[in-house]
């Protein structure tokens, strides 16, 4: 194992998927001559034929990627800002999540869609803050949410050699953060969820970003008798209902942490699963703490006001185990 930053372990999982197999290949803004250090070192490596520049028409290079994946070919299409996405919606969800159903099994579309810069911070505001993972969950895109540098590279590998398409969404706020990171290309599995901490008082599902607020606040509940335990999803489709349905098991209290919008978010879903699948072993309400329900504002102490935070993640925690 070696240290290395979030970004490094993208960076890595990139390379070892195209030195793999020649069907790889990358599309997005601004990915050549150094200026995104998750292309870092592609285009000298795999350019000109399989690091391609594109034009700011997020629509035409996702529908161009469609076809080359329909043609065999295992594209990655980068949007260097998750909310650049939405204009790209219809080929995303009308014809990548649809097509290989509406051909009957005759086709897979093998694509990787790459939401770099994903969710909110710094007064980046409304057009460049948005964490889009329930938009692609609704629309069935399997989706995966890495919190760590390890799953940051295995949950690309996987999605990058996945038959169906895969959204990696990946949180601005955790590009710096380092961890232990395997040299091999191991693929983490996309329906396995992790127990980052282990506990007995009350059970935390935090998602992505989430995940590092999950784990300080644990830390300082700890010093007050509160055992925390903090569980990180990974994959939010398919998802780990029975891991989930484990960690309510073992404890009877839920908070849900997650960077969406309280309605209709993601958090409302987790929710309505426990209600459904654990309600014998709930022995207390479901807690959310989520993003309100605005466009993130440019001011930052508004935005900071209307974000998931650790200290309402632990209020939250405190009032289940009180």
């Amino acid at each position: 194992m070696r240290e290395m930053t979030y970004v490094q372990a993208l960076n890595e999982a990139l390379h070892q998927a195209m030195s793999e197999d020649p069907s790889v290949f990358m599309i997005g803004e601004n990915i050549r001559g150094g200026m995104r250090p998750e292309a870092a070192g592609l285009d000298e490596a795999f350019a000109p034929e399989r690091v391609l520049d594109m034009p700011i028409s997020e629509a035409a290079f996702t529908g161009f990627a469609n076809g080359a994946a329909l043609a065999g070919m295992r594209p990655v299409v980068e949007f260097q800002v998750a909310s650049l996405m939405f204009p790209a919606f219809d080929q995303i969800v009308n014809q990548a999540a649809k097509l290989p159903l509406m051909l009957g099994g005759q086709a897979h579309i093998p694509i990787t869609f790459f939401l770099m810069g994903a969710g909110a911070g710094g007064g980046r505001a409304g057009q460049h803050s948005d964490n889009p993972y329930t938009f692609l969950v609704h629309a069935g895109i399997k989706t995966v949410v890495p919190a760590t540098p390890a799953d940051a590279k295995g949950l690309m590998l996987a999605a990058i050699f996945e038959d169906d398409p895969v959204a990696v969404v990946v949180n601005a706020n955790l590009l710096g953060t380092t961890g232990d990171v395997s040299a091999g290309g191991e693929r983490a599995p996309l329906a396995k969820g992790a127990v980052r901490r282990a506990g007995t008082d009350v059970s935390v599902c935090a998602v992505g970003a989430l995940v590092p607020a999950a784990l300080d606040a644990a830390e300082r509940l700890a010093e007050d008798g509160i055992d925390v335990e903090v569980w990180d999803p990974r994959s939010l489709l398919p998802f780990d209902k029975e891991g989930l349905a484990a960690s309510v098991a073992k404890t009877g209290r839920l908070v849900i942490a997650d960077d969406s919008a309280r309605t209709c978010g993601f958090a409302a879903e987790v929710a309505g699963l426990v209600a459904e699948r654990c309600f014998d072993s709930l022995r207390g309400p479901i807690k959310r703490v989520t993003r309100a329900d605005v466009t993130v504002p440019y001011s930052t102490p508004i935005e900071h006001a209307m974000l998931p935070a650790a200290d309402e993640l632990e209020t939250a925690v405190r009032a289940l185990a009180a």
